[in-house]
């Protein structure tokens, strides 16, 4: 109605109606829902993976061109991937990447806590230190400890 009184339309179409101020990964999620409405989806999670594999090997061609522009989009495509992909697990991709940022939260702590004990932090440690911890802190968590 609001669009009707300034004379503007809204855009018609199968992907019309999914707002532009949704955050990123709720309105792929919409579009794709909508695109695969009217057949434009694949049938099984594994194609949707297979196409992840290809996003990721058009990002390794990126970097070799050094073209900071095209990675990024390349990036943008993968992650579109990745929403394809929950989509067809039936899992929000808002609340995984919520789930996996405290996962990763808790990780890194527990490398904060472990170098404090050596009285360092991590900047004061390598990377290959601190990779270490965190496949402890892995460890730990799939021991329930």
């Amino acid at each position: 109605e609001e669009r009707a009184a300034k004379g503007q339309t809204a855009p018609a179409g199968a992907l019309a109606g999914v707002p532009v101020a949704l955050p990123a990964l709720t309105r792929a999620l919409k579009l794709q829902e909508k695109a695969g409405r009217v057949g434009f989806d694949w049938n099984d999670p594994r194609a949707v993976l297979a196409k992840i594999r290809e996003e990721a090997d058009e990002i390794e061609a990126e970097l070799d061109q050094a073209d900071a522009a095209k990675t990024g989009a390349e990036v943008g495509d993968l992650l579109f991937a990745a929403v394809n992909l929950a989509r067809h697990l039936r899992a929000d991709p808002e609340d995984l990447l919520r789930q996996t940022n405290l996962k990763f939260e808790r990780r890194f702590a527990a490398i904060e806590k472990a170098l404090a004990a050596r009285g360092k932090m991590p900047k004061d440690a390598t990377l290959a230190e601190m990779d270490a911890l965190w496949d402890e802190a892995k460890a730990a968590e799939r021991r329930g400890g």
